[in-house]
């Protein structure tokens, strides 16, 4: 099985988004899976023009030569991707989001009725494994991630990839603080490991397992007392 992981942290494997990412991805490599770990923030990637020559004039192929060139055929190649971002302005990272918008080659610019709903069949035709989300949100509740879900899922709807579920983790800058102290929370970081060797041997990461991940660290007005007081401390 090969999973492709894409870590789009500007702080890469030292951020937040990477103490849940990376507990997921050895659970994934001891229940056999071939797993590679790519980040943006290295990436040479631009920004998509908008002026569809990959669909007319040189179909599934974008005029720019950059990193998309190595990375389409790996994405097409695997059988799970894994998105992983921290909630900016209430969404992806922007490198991420470019990277999302130059995979437009790898659709045909005809409609097609698709469940009733107008979408771009894929070049390849049906779209092919799973699509994992990997998120922290500095805020402390669950629905700051809603958006993000939502786009998520849509575009896994326009790929026709299955959208597998989401390890989410609020208020996330607690998390490397509590365990580098020695708080309990050991059992978020194992959760987040079974998750990915559930996923390669069951094909589906179990609702408790995602439960742990995201269950809350401290009270919501201690996390708020906590964050404004380093801030303030840094200001001045």
């Amino acid at each position: 099985m090969k999973v492709i992981a894409i870590n789009a942290s500007p702080r890469m494997d030292k951020g937040n988004t990477a103490a849940i990412l990376t507990p997921f991805l050895e659970g994934m490599k001891e229940a056999g899976a071939n797993v590679e770990v790519l980040y943006t923030q290295k990436l040479n990637i631009k920004p998509c023009h908008g002026e569809v020559s990959c669909w007319l004039k040189t179909p599934g192929r974008c005029f720019q030569r950059d990193d998309m060139d190595m990375l389409l055929p790996k994405l097409g190649e695997a059988d799970i991707q894994v998105f992983a971002t921290p909630v900016y302005v209430d969404g992806m990272t922007g490198p991420l989001k470019n990277l999302w918008d130059r995979i437009i080659p790898l659709a045909s610019p005809l409609i097609e009725l698709r469940d009733g709903h107008c979408r771009h069949p894929l070049r390849s035709g049906p779209g092919k494994g799973k699509v994992v989300l990997v998120a922290g949100c500095g805020f402390w509740e669950m629905d700051n991630f809603d958006p993000l879900l939502a786009h998520m899922k849509a575009m896994c709807r326009n790929a026709n990839h299955e959208f597998a579920g989401a390890l989410l983790r609020p208020h996330a800058p607690a998390l490397k603080a509590m365990a580098a102290g020695g708080a309990p929370v050991n059992d978020i970081i194992e959760a987040a490991r079974d998750a990915g060797g559930q996923l390669v041997r069951d094909g589906r990461m179990a609702d408790q397992t995602l439960a742990t991940i995201s269950r809350p660290l401290m009270p919501l007005d201690m996390y708020v007392g906590v964050v404004n007081q380093k801030f303030r401390q840094a200001l001045k």
